[in-house]
């Protein structure tokens, strides 16, 4: 097979300067045949290098979970495997990256939120005003400004629903679903870890249902707050999920 000396140059690039963006993932996967980055990715896929016969990356358009799809055909067999990426670019030691965000109510539409709840999580984002006067920011209500009994009530949906939760946020549903995360240090290429996402699912589901110190919401290792931000826009009144993807490592 004629191998695309654009991909060859753009993957020795690659290599020098670390990666930058998803672009430079998929020119790696496509650069397979001369690339040992590509190669490694390929074998932790639990491929032999010596039966493909082509492997074609692209980016996946739309909001999904997956950000690249990799197709990859197997000699011989007429086999064609294919597999759907998250990928995680990070420029840190330690730092945390947005893996969902959505209004409250695309999350009762999800997960069947009870209307005591919705309220309580649309108190917590700002999207509801607080319903006391003596809050921390007039703007929204942390955890520790609910009621006991209200505190308890999210706890129970939260853990019951736990695993729900870190599957919609971390995998996703449908054709596009995440079946591996790829996180990658943007400089320095040699630094990468590629896990099935189940595998990623329980690790971020390690611990308990939590409330923190600073009143917010901990699922596991997945934190779940008021978006913020935005300018002071609506937007920043969104409930938003973050992980550390570099606790992988």
């Amino acid at each position: 097979m004629e191998i695309n000396t654009k991909e060859q140059a753009k993957g020795s690039q690659t290599a020098r300067a670390g990666f930058q963006n998803e672009t430079d993932v998929i020119e790696t996967f496509n650069a397979w045949e001369t690339n040992t980055i590509a190669q490694a990715w390929l074998e932790k896929m639990n491929y032999v290098i010596e039966d493909i016969e082509f492997v074609q990356a692209e980016k996946i358009k739309g909001s999904f979970k997956a950000d690249i799809q990799v197709r990859v055909t197997i000699k011989l067999k007429s086999l064609l495997d294919v597999q759907n990426i998250q990928v995680k670019l990070v420029s840190n030691k330690k730092g945390f990256n947005q893996i969902d965000k959505r209004w409250v109510h695309k999350y009762v539409e999800l997960w069947q939120i009870p209307a005591e709840v919705e309220t309580l999580l649309k108190h917590y984002t700002g999207e509801l005003p607080p319903y006391r006067t003596d809050v921390k920011d007039a703007r929204r209500m942390f955890i520790d400004e609910f009621t006991e009994e209200e505190q308890t009530v999210l706890s129970n949906f939260l853990n019951t629903h736990k695993v729900l939760i870190l599957s919609d946020i971390l995998k996703g549903r449908g054709t596009f679903a995440a079946e591996w995360m790829l996180v990658v240090r943007k400089t320095t290429i040699e630094e990468w870890v590629l896990e099935p996402i189940n595998k990623v699912l329980d690790f971020y589901a390690q611990g308990d249902v939590q409330f923190t110190e600073k009143g917010n919401i901990k699922i596991g290792r997945v934190t779940c707050q008021r978006k913020g931000g935005d300018g002071g826009r609506k937007t920043a009144n969104m409930l938003q999920f973050k992980i550390d993807p570099t606790t992988l490592f």
